[in-house]
């Protein structure tokens, strides 16, 4: 006898509401908001990237079109997950000659 298909998972993620601070996100039957602050490979992202996002697990987020993964957990206590590298740029590193190019054209 075989097993019936499974149906599809009703668990959901969804952005609700995006600011120039942070964004909202839909967790189930909770919202949660997640600063730029906090979450800065979010902030130059596109709306459209931003919105999708799939819910994994009950405790797993992930963003395909921008290969971000975050546990629910690192939202819910992001003081017990330091997200943000506390390393500062090398300033004796030299920037190459495109990043100068840019640099020129952005002046």
């Amino acid at each position: 006898m075989k097993s019936a298909q499974r149906g599809k998972s009703i668990s959901k993620a969804e952005v609700t509401n995006i600011s120039r601070h942070g964004f909202w996100l839909l967790l189930e039957r909770r919202e949660v908001f997640l600063p730029f602050e906090q979450f800065p490979w979010f902030r130059d992202v596109s709306t459209g990237q931003l919105l999708n996002v799939q819910l994994l697990n009950p405790r797993h987020l992930y963003w395909p079109e921008l290969d971000v993964d975050l546990a629910v957990e690192s939202i819910e206590h992001p003081d017990h997950y330091p997200l943000i590298s506390k390393q500062r740029p090398n300033p004796g590193i030299q920037p190459t000659r495109r990043q100068k190019q840019r640099q020129a054209a952005d002046a």
